[in-house]
């Protein structure tokens, strides 16, 4: 049940991408020939002002396709030194629009992501967090063996973390959230110790470690159940709710690209990169997981995930990769550029480059799903 929970979010947020490639083909003057919901056999279908609308067999995404899609193809076939397209096709049309309609798709991404945390700010929730108040691990016998990059730097117990590096930190999950991304890096903490019953403020360089198998960074440090309290974030006000909608999309997309960063750092690829298989199984059992504690846990928590992955998706896209909508955009600009339409020859041979990058993330994504569903069946019952 969770894998179809899972496919079904995941549909959507293809479906929403290729929605926008619609309705900017639309605006732009390009015919849509087909807009699908699902892929593979079509079940049933219907056309209207000529665009034949499909409810397709598999449940996967979607598609929308374009008048004069192929033409690049047939330009190489007929060894032509450039794309000639149709009236109201893909190749016909202005290269500006070309790029419009490329970038829709991933900006359509964009666009649910902060509607999504539009809706979390409006609904507010309730967390659970330890104060900014740290200990180290040699004060409990189980955790003797850890190892302590704060300590080591001259932290000690009862340090309270105020800040680390420019950013204002003021629970256990502030400390989680910046440490997590910044692995194998230097820190600077600023603390808070009390000496002598006057609070004094210190500052320590600490090099925090990166687990090669998760990707994220360590300091060593742990929090006291003790300080466990309940926070609220929101419910915000209409307004508010929007500005949280840029300002959480935002956060987003940079802990994105510092995550991305990290995976060149010698991390564990297939346990740090997750495939169709891992994020369709997670987002099931987020949505399981949250309905079942309550309709308002199950949207937000629902939402906060489909807006991570239709984040990575507008990135993803964006890469100046032939094939991905990101080629298609680079290619537009170098003809506005130069004035002059490519090569098909050269766009060719550009894209075995885009189909090998495509093909080593393919394997990545790969060898990592199935790292995962041997985890899932050699867990102890």
């Amino acid at each position: 049940m969770s894998i179809i929970i899972g496919i079904i979010g995941l549909s959507f947020l293809v479906f929403f991408h290729e929605l926008g490639h619609f309705i900017a083909s639309r605006l732009c003057g390009v015919k849509v020939i087909s807009f699908s919901i699902g892929m593979g056999p079509v079940l049933l279908h219907k056309t209207i002002k000529g665009t034949d609308y499909r409810l397709s067999l598999i449940p996967l995404g979607g598609y929308c396709g374009m008048k004069g899609e192929k033409d690049f193809i047939k330009a190489l076939e007929e060894n032509k030194k450039s794309i000639e397209g149709e009236p109201h096709s893909f190749y016909g049309v202005h290269p500006l629009k070309r790029m419009l309609i490329s970038l829709a798709g991933p900006f359509n991404n964009l666009i649910f992501a902060v509607l999504a945390f539009f809706i979390i700010a409006m609904c507010g929730y309730s967390y659970y967090t330890a104060d900014n108040t740290i200990s180290l691990p040699e004060e409990y016998e189980e955790l003797q063996n850890i190892p302590s990059p704060a300590k080591e730097a001259g932290i000690l117990t009862g340090d309270k973390i105020i800040r680390m590096n420019s950013t204002e930190i003021k629970d256990s999950n502030d400390i989680f959230e910046f440490v997590s991304t910044h692995g194998d890096q230097d820190i600077l903490i600023t603390v808070q110790r009390m000496i002598d019953g006057n609070p004094a403020i210190l500052e320590f360089n600490v090099h925090s470690n990166l687990d090669k198998e998760t990707g994220s960074g360590k300091i060593g440090v742990v929090f006291s159940r003790d300080s466990i309290t309940e926070k609220k974030y929101g419910p915000f006000g209409f307004f508010g709710a929007i500005k949280e909608g840029f300002v959480q999309t935002g956060k987003t997309i940079k802990l994105t690209f510092t995550s991305l960063g990290i995976l060149f750092k010698g991390v564990k690829i297939t346990s740090a990169v997750s495939g169709p298989a891992k994020i369709t199984s997670m987002l099931g059992e987020t949505v399981k997981s949250g309905f079942s504690s309550g309709f308002k846990n199950g949207l937000v928590s629902t939402l906060d995930l489909l807006a991570l992955i239709s984040i990575s998706l507008f990135i993803m896209n964006l890469l100046p990769v032939p094939i991905l909508d990101g080629g298609n955009v680079l290619f537009s600009l170098i003809e506005i550029i130069t004035r002059k339409k490519m090569n098909p020859k050269v766009l060719y041979y550009i894209q075995f480059a885009g189909i090998a990058f495509l093909g080593a993330l393919f394997v990545i994504a790969l060898l990592g799903d199935l790292s995962y569903i041997k985890g899932l069946f050699t867990k102890a019952p």
